[in-house]
């Protein structure tokens, strides 16, 4: 808990990347610090930016009710994100923005040590599968890479805009704790 708490006080100085010039705060994660499952986003919005925490907007309740469907709370898991602070205007996180930042996300990763990482989104993907993926064939799907289990689903607000990844969005939420059960089986 103390390393989580020292790289998330380091997190919210960092001024690597000019990302850090626009934000209000930096988002390092939020969550439990022994969690099985590690949620990654792309990055902070702007209710993210104000408040200092992930998923906090439209999206973040999305994902509240995805994961109360399933009976985990916020409590349960750690949520995080690719970059640290708020694109400008919401846009893409730029690759150099990404690889700046990914050094405090492996830090994360290791200092919490789930046993699953669940991607939100394309990028949260990009950054762990192949670029050649796609979203739309891999969501749900689990990879074992670098001693990791890795989960890409669909980012929640993704449902939002498309009414028709609802479903397929929470159908795929539904099979996590399976799937975190059979991680655990084949990890004793």
């Amino acid at each position: 808990m103390e390393e989580l708490e020292k790289l998330h006080d380091e997190i919210k100085k960092c001024s690597k990347c000019p990302l850090h010039k626009g934000r209000i705060q930096a988002v390092p994660g939020d969550g439990n610090p022994k969690a099985d499952v590690f949620f990654i986003g792309e990055g902070p919005g702007a209710e993210e930016d104000k408040q200092g925490k992930p998923f906090v907007g439209a999206a973040g309740k999305f994902l509240d009710v995805m994961l109360t469907e399933i009976g985990w709370k916020r409590d349960d898991v750690f949520i995080g994100n690719i970059v640290k602070c708020r694109p400008p205007d919401n846009r893409d996180p730029l690759p150099e923005e990404i690889d700046t930042c990914c050094s405090y996300l492996e830090a994360q990763l290791e200092i919490i040590k789930p046993k699953i990482i669940v991607l939100l989104g394309r990028h949260a993907m990009y950054r762990f599968l192949p670029s050649d993926f796609k979203i739309s064939k891999e969501h749900g799907k689990v990879f074992h890479r670098q001693n990791k289990f890795l989960v890409p689903l669909y980012h929640p607000a993704a449902a939002l805009y498309h009414a028709s990844l609802r479903q397929t969005l929470i159908d795929d939420f539904k099979r996590l704790p399976k799937i975190i059960e059979k991680v655990k089986e084949m990890s004793d």
